[in-house]
């Protein structure tokens, strides 16, 4: 980032003489202020004389205010080494560290207070151990778009999904178009990719409430409570989201382990083209495969709570040049609104822990 932005994203100008120090703008001011840039500027001092009239004058070999200009260094290091003979760019310096410290405490304690982790779970693939669980990871919620990697086990087993890119869907008036991804045709992968709720749903309207359930039972995913909304008979368009079917941090777990070992009582290529179809980040030397989750929980009014937010980032890792996997489920709940996806901070933040969380397991 260019110092001019970084001055503007933090509310600061750069100074005109010294551009490597942010300050607020304007530095100086007054008719003294005017001078000193005059002198600046120009190199001549204007000087009135008792009854000589003005007299110009070159400007001495001297910094701006008459201090001996030091060597230039660059950066921070070469603002504090001039502030050493400029008391008031010293005051500068305390004004913007304690600017930039109120910038930097203020995003902190904002990050704490919009998103808590409610579980966060390791386990191993293979073994089934648990290397960490931190937090509430038996107490079931709406499983929202991670629903996608069961769901694509189920349809690959049933037939209605057929390869990477097979089938391609038309995407119609009166399908959810929440953003540019889900308003054009799309197929499996960008389903997964773009987390496109009208895809899913064609795909459950397919295979009916029935046939969900037995496979949910089957794979142990949670409640396996297909109904939908109380009522309105919504569940094969939204039971998923915020609605009847719910499902613990440990679940995600159990289910995901037998993905990744291919023990879920479907076919063997239809665990795997599901696999395929998850979207991979590296992390500390690590692959991630994983797929996010975000929904907001409903009031009794049927209206939304958007200041409580639930993310989800579940999947599995692998140390690239090991067959070790490590299994994850991470939950989380914001406490104030967001303007990006609950899911998406949650993966970003993961992302960023996975290297501390994965060492030494």
């Amino acid at each position: 980032m260019g110092g001019d932005q970084l001055g503007r994203d933090l509310g600061f100008a750069l100074h005109p003489v010294f551009p490597d120090m942010a300050v607020d703008e304007p530095p100086f001011t007054g008719p003294r202020a005017r001078r000193k840039e005059a002198i600046r500027r120009t190199g001549i001092i204007r000087r009135t004389a008792p009854g000589a009239g003005r007299i110009e004058m070159p400007r001495p070999e001297t910094g701006l205010g008459g201090f001996r200009p030091l060597p230039q260094v660059d950066g921070l290091r070469g603002a504090l080494m001039r502030a050493k003979d400029r008391p008031e760019f010293g005051r500068f310096i305390l004004r913007i560290w304690m600017s930039v410290a109120a910038v930097v405490l203020l995003t902190v304690s904002t990050v704490s207070a919009r998103s808590g982790t409610i579980c966060t779970i390791l386990m191993d693939a293979r073994s089934a151990e648990i290397l960490l669980e931190d937090g509430d990871c038996a107490s079931r919620v709406t499983p929202t778009s991670t629903f996608k990697i069961p769901l694509a086990v189920m349809a690959y087993d049933a037939g209605i999904l057929k390869g990477v890119h097979d089938p391609v869907m038309t995407f119609r008036p009166g399908d959810a178009d929440w953003g540019a991804n889900w308003k054009r045709d799309t197929d499996p992968a960008d389903w997964m990719r773009y987390s496109v709720l009208w895809y899913s749903q064609r795909i459950t309207k397919a295979m009916g409430s029935a046939a969900l359930t037995r496979y949910a039972q089957e794979f142990g995913y949670g409640n396996a409570d297909f109904s939908g909304d109380p009522g309105f008979e919504n569940g094969l368009e939204r039971a998923w989201v915020s609605s009847s079917l719910q499902i613990s941090p440990r679940e995600q777990a159990n289910f995901l382990r037998s993905l990744v070992l291919e023990t879920l009582p479907v076919d063997r290529q239809a665990m795997s083209r599901a696999r395929d179809l998850v979207e991979a980040h590296r992390s500390g030397g690590w692959q991630v495969y994983g797929k996010t989750g975000g929904a907001y929980p409903r009031r009794a009014d049927r209206s939304f709570d958007y200041a409580h937010g639930w993310g989800w980032y579940v999947g599995w890792a692998r140390r690239e040049g090991e067959e070790r996997v490590l299994i994850f489920a991470r939950l989380t709940q914001a406490t104030a609104r967001t303007s990006a996806s609950p899911g998406q901070l949650t993966r970003e933040a993961f992302l960023q822990e996975w290297p501390q969380l994965a060492e030494g397991q």
